[in-house]
């Protein structure tokens, strides 16, 4: 299918979605998860990831711990970007997934990533993205700058509650350099 015929789409997920965005995660290979800094040992069960999605979507906006995008192609989902460790009004930490493997390597992360960037600023009123992918993942350290997004440094934290400790590379994306490079456009 030739990418122009393709409808692209990204929209807020609803919980139905959800299941599906836990098993990329939970059906994926160890090594696969491990080359973006997960540790497989702390993904929880569906049932109980499930419950915590549904817990953090009754939340008021300004509460929330957890917000995601479905990325579409032709009505079907093929990955999501998503945001945590959310201040609203300030900032948010992001990040970037294509569920087929078929469909990685082709641009549509950087993509999908342009559709994303204003819906995360303007649904939480956000001044800063921030993304701080794997160090030896070449996705989205490839795709960050592409966007706009600079790099501020290399460290090894533990970045997220489905990690383990690794070297990250960190970006951030200012709201207001965002919109002065797409006012261009």
């Amino acid at each position: 299918m030739e990418a122009q015929a393709m409808n692209y789409q990204v929209r807020e997920m609803r919980m139905e979605d959800a299941p599906s965005l836990i098993r990329y995660f939970l059906n994926s290979d160890e090594s696969f998860l491990r080359g973006m800094g997960v540790e497989p040992s702390k993904l929880p069960k569906e049932a109980d990831w499930l419950k915590l999605l549904e817990e953090d979507y009754q939340r008021p906006l300004e509460e929330r711990h957890f917000y995601y995008l479905l990325w579409e192609i032709d009505g079907t989902p093929v990955g999501h970007g998503n945001i945590n460790c959310i201040e609203y009004g300030k900032t948010a930490i992001m990040h970037l997934h294509v569920w087929v493997p078929d469909l990685r390597k082709q641009g549509l992360g950087t993509q999908f990533l342009k559709a994303s960037i204003q819906k995360f600023f303007d649904k939480f009123q956000l001044q800063e993205l921030r993304c701080q992918p794997h160090q030896g993942n070449p996705a989205p350290n490839k795709t960050l700058p592409k966007v706009g997004f600079q790099f501020e440094k290399t460290y090894e934290p533990t970045p997220g509650w489905i990690n383990y400790p690794h070297r990250v590379n960190l970006y951030s994306l200012q709201r207001e350099d965002w919109e002065s490079q797409y006012e261009q456009l």
